[in-house]
């Protein structure tokens, strides 16, 4: 079985799982603390970066899956005409094309991005690359993706640095971003409070969430913006 092959099944499972549950819910305590604090930490990067205003930037968010972020982009100010989403899996797609039917969704393998050299200002991946256990993948989706920025534009990259609990993703670090994208100007945000602490602790007590994730060394994902 592909790596991809495998990614296909493991998205699979995870829909059903989460079918049966509402851990992902955003009327569950928890996970509405993860959404918040992500979006917080995205604005604030954003801004100091000075990538606002994000109206009539072109965006990219490379595997889309059901268009929950994209949605976050449109109250950011990003504008539906200037919004594309790709993602490999046709399923989680038709969500994302059934929520939000004015954006430029296509089903599209990473490593071939079906768009022209230098064609957005901004490009998004948020739990992607942790997702696939094969370098020569991450390698092929990096090239791409700066294949297709345009020279004074920003990847902006949310991902695991740690996740034990699940054998079904790679964690990666910031040497590893590095690599993935030689020459380019990096900067490091330590966001999210580890998932399994928040559901734990957010039903009693938002503000000690608050609190912990704010030391940083609890904190799984990192945020990263990324420039040519």
């Amino acid at each position: 079985m592909s790596d991809l092959d495998r990614l296909r099944d493991e998205y699979a499972a995870r829909a059903r799982r989460v079918a049966l549950g509402d851990r992902y819910s955003p009327f569950n305590q928890a996970n509405l603390f993860t959404i918040q604090q992500r979006q917080r930490a995205l604005a604030n990067a954003l801004q100091k970066e000075e990538l606002i205003p994000l109206d009539g930037k072109a965006v990219l968010e490379v595997g889309c899956g059901s268009g929950g972020v994209l949605l976050e982009l449109l109250s950011l100010g990003a504008k539906a005409a200037c919004i594309s989403g790709v993602d490999l899996l046709p399923d989680r797609l038709a969500v994302a094309q059934a929520r939000l039917p004015g954006l430029a969704l296509q089903n599209a393998d990473g490593r071939h991005l079906p768009y022209l050299a230098q064609t957005f200002d901004l490009l998004l991946q948020f739990t992607v690359f942790s997702s696939i256990l094969d370098s020569a993948i991450w390698q092929a989706m990096a090239q791409e993706m700066l294949r297709v920025l345009r020279p004074n534009g920003a990847i902006v990259w949310y991902d695991f640095w740690l996740n034990p609990t699940n054998p079904h993703t790679r964690s990666i670090r910031p040497s590893e971003i590095c690599a993935l994208f030689p020459g380019c100007r990096i900067r490091f945000a330590r966001v999210t409070l580890a998932p399994p602490l928040a559901r734990r602790l957010v039903p009693f007590s938002w503000t000690l969430a608050l609190l912990l994730e704010k030391l940083r060394f609890l904190n799984t994902h990192y945020l990263a913006i990324i420039r040519p």
